[in-house]
């Protein structure tokens, strides 16, 4: 066994342990997924941080983009909402969590604005026991009145996946000065508690109900290590950290939050944003094209030294990124077109004609873990999950023997045309002087809208697309790319106003609830849920339930595997590629640990390697 396939193991065999938590006497410093958390109470720091990292100096990331709204839990700021506020990359710089999540281990929680925490043996109830040291940057405390009010105000105004997380409490009340406990009722699953360790904690005397729901650039108080400075609508926004920041010393932020002033600005494409790194503008640049890797790094700044190219191996599964049918509209409801259209893509030309060869095709939602089905026969337990639901599956995914079609490499594969059409012909459709005809009589047609995002960048996905109409344009098909700015972009997939559009689906060793805004049918309709797809399919529902459900290491295998096979089988997504490695060009004026955590590089944790005046 290789030493990849051997960290894939211990990595997953630290959060599938077959056993539930254990019931406790007391307390605890912390909660994990499945197990146990894998540092002590007394721990000093989290292993990915520098402890002795020198504070001070600035970082200026460049994203891409525009924001209207400083309030990261309205449905609008799902669209435009300002980064940094409340951020998994950039750090949650002014709002903060219950608890503070471990980027080393799949899905470990440890005590912060909660400094402890009783979770049920059975996760029917989570206590939270207030970390009396929390406080907001105004100097008044983080009380348990605050936790009560910002999960009810969230459960009637917040925005996906805040306000459905309420429906799962039967009973929220105040057990002491201190203390604060939920109890769930029928709708929880096993990970419902973890997630309300990742809630947000408002101030009550500071936040104005009334207003909540609408759009607002006022900078929010928070208890987090930075206030907002100043604000420039649609341009930037500049953090100052606090120097009374009241977990500055606590060991879950040793080594975290070490520059002065964070300043976030905004792009308008990816042109400008990378010529804006160029010229020194800002810090960090995740570069997520390979032939850009290669080609475009020979600019001043990385010759002289003052940049630096830094790869990252992956050790999280490859994810998803692809073209999205939307299965809302006709003919993309039916299973069969998407199978037809999904073949069309021919990743082989494309791979090595646009990219010099550096893709691999992705053909699992959980490719290059234990997770995935990929090249493994569906287990009796598997196929026991599969019996209420006999056709969800294809032959070939549930044998095991399924990849993403395989293309001759010449842009013009005879042999995938032939088979695409014969698919495309069984649905009713046929050649009409040289146009694909469907049952309606109308030409099939479809609109891809396109966008950059941090996986892979707007000119990628252009040529992309334009690749993929030639080939569709071979069977007559007509492919209409269309590129749009990010808020246009951002407002018509919130709404669901588009055929087809490129997305990332991230995957981790410990998915959970967050499948549900993704695949399930509870979110199909909802507006700015992650549900681009449009599914609402009951096996794919009873695969969320069953891994959310799972209590030992077999079982949520079998149960993700299944749902892997489900997605698969759906053709929900035309698949593009993934890296092994993840690609990060950096200032020298900052700098990082060397140690390299299980999600990769933890921007908050760098510093800046300039003199502090």
């Amino acid at each position: 066994m290789t030493m990849l396939r051997w960290s894939w193991v211990a990595a997953l065999s630290a959060v599938l342990i077959s056993v539930a938590s254990p019931a406790h006497a007391e307390p605890q410093h912390g909660i994990a997924m499945r197990g146990a958390p894998a540092l002590p109470a007394d721990y000093a720091h989290f292993p990915y941080a520098n402890p002795d990292a020198p504070k001070g100096g600035r970082l200026v990331y460049g994203v891409l983009g525009s924001f209207d709204d400083l309030n990261p839990f309205d449905l609008k700021s799902i669209r435009t909402g300002g980064r940094g506020i409340w951020d998994p990359v950039f750090g949650n710089l002014v709002i903060e969590s219950l608890l503070q999540r471990s980027r080393d281990e799949p899905f470990t929680l440890y005590g912060h604005l909660a400094e402890k925490v009783d979770m049920a043996e059975d996760r029917k109830s989570i206590e939270f026991f207030m970390n009396p040291k929390a406080k907001f940057a105004d100097g008044q405390p983080v009380t348990v009145d605050d936790v009560i009010f910002t999960f009810e105000l969230l459960g009637e105004k917040g925005r996906p996946p805040y306000n459905s997380r309420m429906k799962a409490v039967e009973k929220m009340e105040k057990t002491g000065d201190n203390s604060v406990k939920l109890t769930f009722n029928d709708r929880a699953s096993r990970e419902t508690p973890m997630l309300f360790g990742l809630m947000p904690v408002l101030p009550k005397h500071a936040t104005d109900v009334e207003k909540f729901g609408e759009s607002n650039i006022e900078p929010p108080l928070g208890s987090g290590p930075y206030t907002v400075s100043e604000v420039k609508p649609g341009e930037r926004i500049t953090y100052q950290r606090n120097p009374d920041y009241w977990a500055k010393d606590e060991p879950q932020m040793k080594g975290f939050h070490n520059f002065d002033t964070v300043r976030v600005d905004y792009y308008r494409n990816g042109t400008a944003q990378f010529e804006a790194f160029k010229k020194g503008l800002f810090e960090i640049y995740p570069e997520g094209s390979p032939a850009k890797w290669r080609t475009a790094y020979d600019f001043p700044a990385v010759t002289n030294g003052d940049v630096v190219k830094e790869e990252f191996a992956k050790k999280t599964p490859s994810g998803m990124l692809g073209f999205v049918f939307n299965t809302r509209r006709k003919p993309f409801d039916n299973r069969n077109v998407r199978k037809a259209l999904a073949m069309l893509f021919d990743f082989e030309w494309a791979n090595e004609n646009l990219f010099f060869g550096a893709y691999t095709r992705t053909s699992s939602y959980w490719q290059n873990s234990p997770l995935s089905s990929l090249g493994r026969p569906a287990s009796e337990a598997e196929k026991a999950i599969l019996a209420p639901f006999p056709d969800a599956v294809s032959a070939d995914v549930l044998d095991g023997t399924y990849t993403a079609p395989i293309s001759d490499g010449s842009g013009f594969d005879r042999k995938l045309l032939r088979a695409a059409l014969g698919i495309l012909r069984g649905e009713g459709f046929k050649l009409v002087e040289g146009k694909l005809v469907g049952p309606d009589g109308k030409q099939l047609s479809m609109e891809m809208l396109l966008a950059g995002d941090s996986n892979i960048s707007g000119a990628d996905v252009e040529r992309l697309a334009l690749s993929y109409k030639e080939s569709a344009g071979k069977l007559g098909i007509d492919v209409q790319p269309r590129s749009v700015d990010d808020a246009q972009y951002q407002a018509r997939k919130g709404s669901f106003e588009f055929d087809l559009i490129v997305a990332s689906y991230s995957s981790s060793l410990s998915p959970g609830a967050e499948q549900s805004y993704r695949w399930g049918s509870q979110s199909k309709s909802i507006e700015g849920s992650f549900n681009f797809a449009g599914t609402a399919e009951p096996a794919i529902d009873a695969a969320i339930e069953t891994l959310l459900a799972a209590r030992t290491e077999e079982e949520y295998v079998a149960a993700v595997r299944v749902y892997d096979r489900l997605l698969i089988s759906g053709h929900y997504v035309i698949p593009l590629y993934h890296l092994g490695q993840r690609f990060v060009a950096r200032r020298t004026s900052v700098s990082r640990p060397d140690a390299e955590p299980l999600y990769g590089p933890q921007y908050p944790t760098w510093w800046s390697t300039e003199e502090v005046k």
